[in-house]
């Protein structure tokens, strides 16, 4: 059986005494849900934010109105800016930020279904991963936590330069 990669975190943060956050949206707190199935996380891990609306980005993650009208949720920027807006929040280490498209609607010939972006933003530095995922709307917010857990993961790793 694999080992799930919240148990290999689990490890990773308590050993390094460092705070992870998250911010949400096309996952809808799934990230957060699988850091927090761990026993003890709560050591770790001071919260996330479930940030699916342009005004829940802005206003409770920092997001700039300017980078959502100017690229929309599913970007880079935005993903960024989620990330550090969660970060600042919790007072973490380590913040994680997704959105994406999850489907079966709302794609777009330039931002398809299954579209997603996440963010990375740490005191060393600040990371993006674009993916395109071809699930079902559940499957897609499975690969795309599962993304999200491997990101933060590469990055305790000291894979991401």
């Amino acid at each position: 059986m694999p080992v799930e990669l919240e148990n290999v975190l689990h490890e990773h943060l308590q050993a390094g005494n460092l705070k992870l956050s998250a911010a949400e949206s096309c996952t809808g707190g799934l990230v957060s849900h699988r850091i927090t199935n761990v026993a003890g996380s709560s050591a770790y891990f001071p919260g996330g934010i479930v940030a699916y609306s342009y005004e829940a980005k802005a206003s409770l993650l920092g997001v700039s109105w300017d980078t959502l009208n100017s690229h929309g949720a599913v970007s880079e920027e935005t993903v960024l800016e989620m990330a550090r807006g969660a970060r600042k929040l919790f007072a973490a280490d380590i913040a994680v930020s997704v959105s994406g498209i999850a489907g079966p609607g709302g794609g777009t010939p330039e931002k398809p279904v299954g579209a997603t972006w996440l963010g990375l933003s740490t005191s060393t530095g600040e990371w993006a991963r674009h993916f395109l995922w071809y699930g079902n709307r559940e499957q897609n917010k499975l690969h795309s936590s599962e993304a999200a857990l491997q990101f933060v993961l590469d990055y305790l790793e000291g894979k991401l330069k």
